[in-house]
């Protein structure tokens, strides 16, 4: 059996007491004095030149790139300089602006400061030179690196519902794989994003509806990728609560992976317009939050995480009264087809977009998921939908990542005066980041919402 690919940091000139550090599975680590760093340097006169945050590497075995902060000395990869903030320049300043990413293969040597890093990258099988498309059958020379398995080309990872209707052509024939969705017609789009998107499908025979997601990896789809997403996945299809979205089923055909979930008839949070910043429509923001904490505490007490709360994932269903009730969707759906390495190299890269509800903890340590990183991100989701502004600033032209590092959320009231005080004192308290996230569990976060209304 092959060897898994691997990113491996040696540390071949410095003073580091570990001298290996080994990737074998998707992660981000940044590197510099602080101590969130993974490797860290050392915050002594031997390293002054060495800044807190000084670089971030996104790895993706055997995929791995490097891109630097703003350093005050600058990043070395094979001592070609790739990055440093202009003389005179505050830390600030050299945040605000962008340093391309670079690719890293093997035998290539990292310096900072007086440390150099060699790079050994250990490839499971890779890709031939030229790779076929397994939906339209497209050839197209492979990327560097390009691991073997089911390939999708450029062009069909730009169209969703292609492949969806494809999926649904396929599970008429009997193809196995596809149980879950035979039967189904596509009726509309509900939304989309960078890996794909949702539509709404009927099933023809009992009428049945459900939201239809398909995911399109940037990456070749291998058996152990694909095994390590979907057990993920499924974990969450256990999950049965009032206020959690029902994950029905879950697969893989045809380069596609695919899952179907209860069809919430009203919507995402992120669309309901009405709530931003309208002080009568406080209460109900505030009541449908409450809802998805119910939701979460109900994940969480089974050591499910989401990862990745935001308002387009807490969706709503309008009864025949017409009142809405809020389901927490997409249980840990976008980070498992990160961590499977199924999304590419995207925390680095300009498709990575605004960190706008991730809490720095996520940031630090991308692979470990707690509860409580759940509850920042779903105070920062509140937060939008009473301000219309994210927490945070992010200001044009600077590093959104270095902002999640050194930006605290600005107090609510700054941003929306309107916003009752006592309700504003939870919020601003459940953003906090340092020493710890504010709240600790669901249930506490939502007592203390309620409470203050």
């Amino acid at each position: 059996m092959p060897h898994p690919a691997a990113v491996t940091l040696t540390v071949v000139q410095g003073q580091l007491e570990k001298t290996e550090f080994a990737f074998e599975e998707r992660t981000t680590c940044l590197i510099g004095r602080a101590r969130d760093c993974h490797p860290r340097l050392p915050d002594d006169e031997h390293h002054r030149t060495v800044s807190r945050h000084h670089c971030l590497l996104d790895i993706n075995p055997p995929d791995a790139c490097v891109r630097d902060f703003g350093s005050r000395n600058g990043t070395y990869l094979n001592d070609q300089k790739i990055g440093q903030r202009e003389e005179g320049h505050t830390p600030e300043q050299g945040a605000a602006t962008t340093f391309r990413e670079h690719r890293l293969t093997d035998g290539d040597e990292l310096r900072i400061g007086s440390t150099v890093f060699r790079v050994t990258i250990r490839g499971e099988q890779l890709a031939p030179a030229v790779v076929r498309c397994v939906s339209c059958g497209r050839e197209e020379s492979a990327e560097l690196n390009a691991r073997a398995g089911d390939h999708l080309c450029a062009a069909c990872r730009t169209e969703p519902q292609a492949a969806a209707e494809l999926l649904l052509d396929l599970a008429r024939t009997g193809d196995r794989e596809l149980r879950g969705i035979s039967g189904y017609t596509l009726l509309r789009e509900l939304g989309r994003g960078g890996m794909g998107a949702v539509y709404l499908a009927r099933h023809e025979a009992t009428g049945h509806e459900v939201a239809l997601k398909v995911m399109l990896p940037r990456v070749a789809a291998n058996q152990v990728a694909r095994t390590r997403f979907l057990r993920e996945v499924l974990v969450t299809q256990e999950l049965r609560h009032p206020h959690i979205a029902t994950l029905h089923d879950a697969g893989f055909a045809n380069g596609t992976f695919y899952l179907t979930t209860e069809f919430c008839t009203g919507g995402s949070l992120d669309r309901l317009h009405t709530l931003r910043g309208d002080r009568g429509q406080i209460p109900e923001a505030v009541r449908l939050y409450a809802q998805a904490l119910e939701g979460l505490e109900h994940a969480h007490a089974r050591s499910v995480v989401h990862r990745d709360i935001s308002p387009s994932n807490i969706l709503l269903h309008r009864d025949a009264g017409g009142r809405l009730t809020a389901k927490v969707s997409d249980f840990g759906i976008a980070k498992a087809f990160d961590l499977a390495g199924l999304s590419g190299l995207t925390r680095t890269g300009a498709t990575a977009g605004k960190p706008s509800f991730v809490p720095r903890q996520q940031v630090v340590d991308f692979r470990r998921a707690t509860p409580a990183m759940d509850l920042w991100s779903l105070a920062a989701s509140l937060y939008w939908t009473l301000t219309g502004h994210v927490p945070r600033d992010f200001p044009a032209g600077q590093d959104p990542w270095l902002a999640v590092l050194r930006a605290p959320a600005v107090p609510i009231r700054e941003r929306a005066p309107h916003v009752p005080r006592a309700l504003a004192e939870v919020i601003d308290h459940a953003l906090t980041e340092e020493p710890r996230i504010g709240f600790e569990t669901s249930a506490d976060l939502r007592r203390a919402l309620l409470a203050a209304l």
